[in-house]
């Protein structure tokens, strides 16, 4: 099978849709992000992220969703996956490696991206396994934290 990897164009919201919802329904994940909230997020004037479709003509077999992100830390531009699926058929055929690659290649391209980060659900070691195969460490000396769409109203008011 000759796989392509190409970056999402809007034309391929629905391929992108559907992807992640079977991702969400792989990892017991609600699905919010419909359709219309791809379009608006990542085809607007100020795309919110890029995704890559592994394909093999019409069929889906692979999609990677990412976007940057700036660290003074880091002194740059790490690309961050938000979302990395491959279809079941093709785990351990190497579809997740050239996934990521191809990612990278386009955050180095677009924004000169020079490290990558993800997160990994604790109750998914094999992915975890995965991930730390290719050289992926877990952060140290800090939290991920999160902040609600009632939070974020809270804060819009602050001044």
């Amino acid at each position: 099978m000759t796989l392509r990897f190409d970056v999402a164009l809007e034309a391929d919201v629905p391929r992108l849709h559907a992807a992640l919802a079977r991702l969400s329904q792989v990892l017991g994940d609600t699905h919010r992000a419909g359709e219309g909230d791809l379009r608006r997020a990542g085809f607007g004037a100020h795309p919110a992220f890029r995704a890559v479709l592994a394909s093999d003509g019409e069929t889906t077999h692979g999609v990677a969703l990412y976007s940057p992100s700036f660290s003074t830390s880091r002194g740059g531009v790490v690309v961050y996956v938000s979302d990395l699926w491959v279809d079941a058929a093709l785990r351990g055929s190497g579809l997740g490696p050239r996934l990521l690659a191809a990612v990278l290649r386009d955050a180095q391209a677009c924004w000169g991206a020079g490290r990558m980060k993800l997160n990994v659900y604790h109750a998914t070691p094999r992915a975890r396994a995965f991930y730390e195969r290719l050289g992926f460490t877990p952060a140290e000396a800090q939290t991920e934290m999160h902040l609600d769409e009632a939070g974020c109203t809270a804060l819009k008011d602050t001044r």
